[in-house]
């Protein structure tokens, strides 16, 4: 009996298994895609492996280094604050708000961002006009500006930075999708289903969104990356998380003034920062390709 295999010549036929074969030939997409993996895994997880409490002072082990130093302990892996605490725990822990709230962030943007975009570029009149008015405004503002400015009527805090993140992002998703469904409500099949005369919806849900769906998922990406700045900036600028909460950008801001004391403090949140941006944008990356490849073909 042969055995079967979910990348067989067969199952290639699928456009999620041909997206999947091409992407997997891009090295460095393949890797930011397991890097991108290996953070949304510590971020739903960092509160149960962390192996000390992320605000557990140890007055005995003050700036320690990390453990590899002369200096260190192997107690603390990646060494201690100005306060004792265990750096690896809080950045662990930090995964969860500046990665795990940028994805739920960008997730719920692209839900609001699909609905309205489809609504923009289904209809015309007076709607579609307003909305795409009031788009050209937003867009003239970038992205972590529109958030600042969101922020400053909103309040600083954790869940009001992810509120302004989502408000910030909306524009510039709104945008690309609704461009998205202008562009294959001009293509022949939309107009044979017209000739048919199905439904806006029958036309939606059957031939443009299977068309469109993986585009979808690289915009996403791109405003995955920008969440993570944004959340991460905000923290820093302290209008987003507040200490002692453990988002990346509000370590940075906390350990500012020990960058030439303990370096470390302020090097490995930037570090963290730097790779799980740049995962998503090798991910993102590795998919566009893909699909102009698709598309060329």
């Amino acid at each position: 009996m042969a055995k079967f295999n979910l990348f067989s010549e067969d199952s290639n036929k699928s456009p999620l298994a041909r997206l999947w074969r091409k992407f997997k030939n891009n090295h460095p997409a393949l890797v930011g895609l397991w890097v991108f993996i290996a953070f949304s895994i510590l971020a739903a997880t960092a509160p149960f492996l962390a192996p000390y409490g992320v605000n557990q002072q140890h007055s005995n082990a003050l700036l320690l280094p990390p453990s590899w130093n002369e200096m260190g302990d192997v107690r603390f892996i990646l060494g201690t604050d100005d306060l004792g605490r265990d750096v690896l725990s809080r950045l662990m822990n930090g995964a969860t708000y500046t990665f795990g709230l940028s994805v739920v962030a960008a997730l719920i943007t692209t839900v609001i961002g699909v609905l309205l975009g489809t609504f923009a570029g289904i209809n015309k009149g007076i709607r579609s006009s307003f909305l795409n008015h009031l788009l050209d405004v937003t867009l003239s503002i970038p992205s972590l500006l529109l958030a600042i400015i969101i922020i400053a009527i909103l309040g600083p805090g954790l869940m009001n930075t992810v509120w302004a993140i989502i408000l910030a992002l909306l524009p510039q998703f709104i945008h690309s999708i609704r461009n998205l469904i202008v562009d294959e409500l001009g293509k022949d099949y939309v107009t044979a289903y017209r000739l048919d005369g199905a439904s806006k919806w029958h036309i939606l849900s059957r031939g443009i969104f299977p068309n469109v769906y993986e585009y979808i998922v690289v915009i996403f990406t791109m405003a995955l990356s920008t969440a993570i700045l944004d959340i991460a900036a905000l923290g820093f600028l302290k209008l987003g998380a507040q200490p002692p909460t453990t988002e990346w950008g509000a370590i940075l801001a906390e350990n500012l003034g020990l960058i030439y004391l303990a370096p470390w403090t302020v090097a490995l949140p930037g570090v963290l920062l730097f790779l799980a941006v740049l995962s998503t944008n090798l991910v993102g990356d590795g998919l566009r390709k893909v699909l102009q490849a698709r598309k060329a073909d």
